[in-house]
């Protein structure tokens, strides 16, 4: 006698019947279609909530790194977030719009060094970004040692190039090719702390903005 074989849970019939003696699975094969479907559905609504989960987990990571950034380190006085305010002013007057709305906005100010900057410690400077955090710190000499409002533009202008992903070598470039721009000249600012640190430094990474002229050592961008 032949033997009809249930696909569904194995088990094997008599030829005369028409549906699984176990689970009534019609052994014509009409009734094996949807599995397919459904298991793929399946695998499918699996793998979704596996990246749903990688987001969250990702987005709460984040989140919390940020603020932890936030509590381990100290806000901005009331005078120094005019200062600041400011200072973004002249940016947005100067047609540094991008740079302007990442500070106004998105930029979260500190005044002291977060658990992060305490860790990789960091050399002297007016001021330290953490990104993609968008957090700014900004050091004492970021009020001391600037001359005005203008020249504290000008460093908050090399930060903000930071905060968008540049590198220092990329960020002071953009802004020694655009300080005319800004309004910060060396025959406004050239016996400030923070010009002469800022062209010591850029021309220590970014030589080839100094090699113009008779004598090939002059700066490219007047």
């Amino acid at each position: 006698m032949n033997r009809n074989k249930c696909l569904s849970c194995g088990l094997v019939n008599a030829t005369i019947d028409e549906n699984c003696r176990r689970c009534g699975t019609p052994l014509t094969g009409e009734g094996e279609e949807p599995a397919e479907p459904v298991e793929e559905n399946r695998r499918k609504r699996t793998l979704g909530k596996r990246l749903l989960w990688i987001l969250g987990a990702t987005l709460f990571f984040l989140f919390a790194s940020y603020m932890s950034l936030r509590v381990t380190s100290d806000d901005l006085g009331s005078d120094q977030r005019q200062i600041v305010h400011r200072s973004v002013t002249i940016l947005e007057q100067r047609g540094f719009g991008s740079e302007a709305r990442l500070l106004n906005t998105l930029t979260s100010y500190r005044s002291t060094d977060n658990w992060w900057n305490r860790f990789v410690g960091h050399r002297d400077a007016y001021a330290a970004t953490n990104f993609p955090f968008e957090v700014l710190t900004l050091y004492p000499e970021f009020f001391s040692d600037s001359a005005d409002d203008l020249e504290r533009a000008a460093i908050l202008l090399h930060e903000a190039r930071h905060l968008f992903g540049s590198g220092e070598e990329a960020a002071l470039e953009f802004v020694w090719r655009n300080k005319r721009k800004l309004g910060w000249t060396e025959d406004k600012y050239g016996i400030s702390k923070v010009w002469i640190n800022t062209k010591e430094q850029t021309l220590n990474l970014v030589p080839s903005l100094f090699q113009c002229g008779p004598d090939g050592k002059s700066d490219c961008t007047p």
